[in-house]
């Protein structure tokens, strides 16, 4: 008997550790409630799995199989399932974040397991333990050969189960609406991103307007499944691989770019991998110190997404009312939190934590510490000004009139100049909405001054 241990593969369809284990069976599978790692799931990603383990046993039992359900220490919890069903080997998914590998430690010391890459398409363990820029990464990540999804294990391989205990996370009570979970849904997203929206990925992924009036339109919104594990790194790869062969001119090089967005994520797991603290601990040395200010009542007004300027306010609003955010935004927000706050890039990477549906342990803390220049950025101090950056990825206020109904009927014109207009004017056109809580020009110098002064360049 051969036993595989679900972490974040939460899926029959490329799942590494299954597949290994089928090929030795008959296989039982196992997710394990360990509180030791429960504290990486925010509360709405926590639901969002409680809904894909639902999926996920579902399709055990169509297999005629069953998803056993256990609470506790993983090692424990495993070592007396293999205990009573005699098992061999415990076959799993390698895990990045310091939670997770401490937990399959702790595992490996006391019982035979076979680990897997599946995170991943290349084991970061296999480059070079730190590169000075991505595109160094780049180079030598592309030429490595990059895996086939597994297949789905014959459901003789599967071991005939009956497990009653109940799926874990669904009381979670959450004020959002959730995605439809599963594999099936995840890859049927898949194929309606490979339609349509990743044709047009390079024009479109930043068009505002766009992911407004076509959510599911301009960008691939894959990554709450990847998160959780509904989807195969391998399969997505294999699918953009494909259209890239069969595609040409514009086409290709739009799906190039997002093949690019994955290789991305691939940095940000080497990162992680040869940085485990890397949520807590500045991943770039710096001279001297950031001088955060951690002004509580800034932090609020940006939680609540009532800052006085309309684009940060919007991707805020964004994240409360769908546990996402589109990207152009959440850059601009990070950006805005980090520089024109001054708060602590560690404390916005914790409320993402706690509020997306596709947090990630690795691409959520490398992508803060890059906006935060902490980070892999080659620029030294980068700002977005969320002024220009509404005059050019929402020029018309489609995206901010969407999110934020106080400033429904101002025009675009005055919504774009929001926090450079005079009070009188702003009360006058927009009563109910906040006026800035920071002068952008004094924002902008201050953060400017601030990092100078950290980089040893004051």
């Amino acid at each position: 008997m051969e036993l595989c241990w679900h972490r974040r593969d939460l899926r029959t369809l490329d799942a590494s550790a299954l597949a290994g284990a089928a090929a030795d069976g008959p296989v039982i599978p196992v997710y394990v409630v360990d509180p030791a790692v429960e504290v990486e799931l925010g509360t709405r990603q926590r639901a969002f799995v409680g809904h894909t383990l639902q999926a996920l046993r579902e399709r055990y039992r169509s297999l005629d199989s069953d998803l056993l359900v256990r609470h506790g220490p993983a090692d424990d919890v495993l070592e007396e399932l293999v205990t009573t069903h005699d098992v061999e080997t415990v076959h799993y998914a390698a895990a990045y974040s310091p939670a997770r590998r401490d937990q399959q430690q702790q595992v490996d010391d006391r019982l035979e397991t076979s680990r897997y890459v599946d995170t991943v398409l290349v084991d970061p363990g296999t480059l070079e333990s730190s590169y000075p820029t991505y595109s160094q990464f780049y180079r030598d990540w592309q030429r490595v050969e990059k895996p086939e999804p597994r297949a789905e294990p014959d459901p003789a391989s599967l071991a005939a189960l009956d497990d009653e205990t109940p799926i874990p996370f669904l009381d979670n009570d959450v004020s959002i609406p959730l995605p439809d979970a599963g594999q099936v849904a995840a890859r049927e997203r898949l194929d309606a991103f490979c339609a349509n929206g990743i044709r047009t990925y390079a024009a479109t992924r930043d068009d505002l307007p766009r992911a407004v009036e076509e959510p599911n339109g301009a960008v691939s919104r894959l990554s709450p499944y990847l998160a959780v594990g509904a989807l195969g790194i391998r399969t997505v790869w294999r699918r953009v691989a494909r259209l890239y062969a069969e595609t040409d001119g514009d086409t290709r090089k739009n799906v190039e770019k997002f093949g690019s967005e994955l290789a991305w994520r691939e940095w940000a797991y080497h990162q992680l991998q040869y940085n485990p603290d890397l949520a807590t601990t500045n991943y770039k040395a710096l001279p001297g110190e950031i001088e955060w200010g951690n002004d509580e009542d800034d932090l609020e007004a940006w939680k609540r997404g009532e800052t006085g300027y309309p684009l940060v306010d919007a991707g805020m609003r964004q994240l409360e009312a769908e546990g996402y955010v589109h990207n152009r935004p959440r850059q601009v927000v990070a950006s805005f939190l980090t520089k024109h706050l001054l708060v602590d890039w560690r404390v916005g990477e914790r409320h993402f934590r706690e509020q997306l549906l596709d947090y990630d342990p690795a691409t959520n803390p490398a992508s803060w510490q890059w906006i935060a220049s902490t980070g892999t950025d080659s620029v030294d101090i980068r700002i977005f000004d969320p002024v220009s950056q509404l005059a050019k990825y929402d020029p018309e206020g489609v995206f901010v009139h969407n999110y934020v109904p106080e400033l429904a009927e101002v025009p675009a014109e005055k919504l774009v100049d929001w926090p450079t207009l005079s009070s009188d004017v702003r009360n006058e056109i927009a009563p109910t909405y906040p006026d800035p809580i920071v002068d952008r020009n004094d924002a902008y110098t201050r953060a400017q001054r601030v990092f100078e002064r950290a980089l040893g360049k004051r």
